[in-house]
């Protein structure tokens, strides 16, 4: 029988701590975990003195297996490399009047891993090479619909293998298993992200990236940034880029409800940090994937910043502006999240920044809110022109 015992091996994504922590003793067990997981009961007590004919040191080193694996979840590969504190509880339970005996148990060779043996099948222990797919399966799924780390994985993977009373297999097998299982969900993410795309909508995306003609900055670094300060031509502004960006059309590709959308949010906050010239030197699935993502979250943000702004105004008064003939801005309605509102003056143009009287705020789909004279804020007076009830018509 082949054993994995653990070993100190250079591990790419773990800390030198939980390297050095992962199958091993670091300091005496709790008082709480000796009572627990080093008190020998019946059972144990009747397959330990099966070799009391051995010796002391025999019965005491079977104890240190028995219960080392029971607290670590894997056999040492030094069976004494124990606290001195464990020798001497075990010791005492055993009735051994010199502790020191247990030196003699690695005399001979094959002895502990026979001892190993027998223990895993008394407690019905599994060998991970039997879970080995099941646990692939599971760092599959977590690495798909989480945006967990690998180091969060690989404790995830410790605790399961505990719950199902696996034997802990090397930390440089187990660091590898996730890794690569990793590297292959995200993969496939991309590539799910990828093949929703037209070949013009990729050709777009990938014209973010770049500074055109008399522009200071991409289209993708503009559009990242939000609203500088509340007056009524900011909020022209903000909602010109929520036009501009809805206008791109990929907040309206389908993603599917398999689409893991925390992963989908980690591809976006990665996405607004980065600089274009490093989001160019990406693969191509991986800078496709990233900027769809982080433009379907610029386009909530871009409505989001837009109401924020709303709520600024309307806290400041309601009237954010004059300008000669008595026209002003009046806030005459409040808006929640996924509301589009496109702003047009009695030509139809958006962006003149004349202030502009928002009657009301639809939210089913992008309405167009005309311009009007000065009204009440709560809504008396008359209304505008093209308005009826208070209403703009869309």
């Amino acid at each position: 029988m082949a054993w994995s015992y653990v070993a100190a091996v250079p591990v790419d994504f773990l800390s030198d701590d939980v390297v050095a922590k992962y199958g091993r003793f670091h300091g005496p067990p709790s008082r709480m975990a000796m009572e627990k997981l080093f008190f020998l009961d019946d059972a144990d007590l009747k397959l330990i003195n099966r070799r009391r004919q051995r010796g002391d040191h025999v019965r005491l080193g079977f104890a240190l297996q028995l219960t080392t694996v029971r607290y670590l979840g894997t056999f040492l590969a030094d069976p004494l490399d124990v606290p001195i504190e464990v020798v001497d509880v075990l010791a005492a339970q055993l009735d051994i009047a010199d502790p020191s005996c247990v030196k003699r148990y690695t005399e001979r060779r094959n002895t502990r891993f026979e001892h190993a043996e027998e223990i895993r099948k008394a407690g019905s222990l599994t060998h991970f090479s039997e879970v080995e797919d099941e646990l692939t399966a599971w760092v599959d799924a977590r690495a798909w619909m989480f945006e967990e780390g690998p180091t969060a994985i690989f404790h995830g993977a410790v605790k399961w293998l505990a719950e199902r009373r696996v034997l802990l297999p090397g930390i440089s097998t187990l660091t590898r298993l996730i890794a690569h299982v990793r590297e292959q969900a995200i993969g496939r993410l991309w590539e799910a992200l990828n093949e929703v795309l037209t070949s013009e909508q990729r050709r777009v995306l990938v014209m973010l990236l770049e500074i055109q003609p008399g522009m200071r900055m991409s289209d993708l670094e503009r559009w990242r940034i939000g609203p500088a300060r509340a007056s009524g031509p900011e909020m022209v502004k903000a909602l010109k880029l929520v036009r501009e960006i809805s206008a791109a059309g990929f907040g309206k590709i389908e993603l599917g409800a398999q689409m893991p959308r925390r992963r989908l949010a980690e591809l976006a906050r990665y996405g607004m940090g980065a600089k274009p010239s490093q989001l160019k030197r990406h693969p191509e699935p991986r800078k496709l994937a990233t900027l769809l993502a982080t433009v379907r979250h610029l386009e909530a943000k871009a409505v989001d910043d837009a109401l924020e702004l709303l709520d600024l105004l309307e806290v400041e008064g309601g009237v954010v502006g004059d300008r000669p003939g008595g026209a002003q801005l009046h806030l005459a309605a409040r808006a929640g999240r996924g509301n589009v509102v496109l702003l047009e003056d009695q030509h139809g143009e958006l962006g003149n920044p004349y202030p502009v009287a928002m009657t009301q705020l639809f939210l089913n789909g992008p309405r167009r809110i005309r311009r009007s004279g000065p009204r009440d804020r709560r809504g008396g007076g008359g209304h505008g022109p093209g308005q009826q009830g208070g209403h703009g018509q869309g």
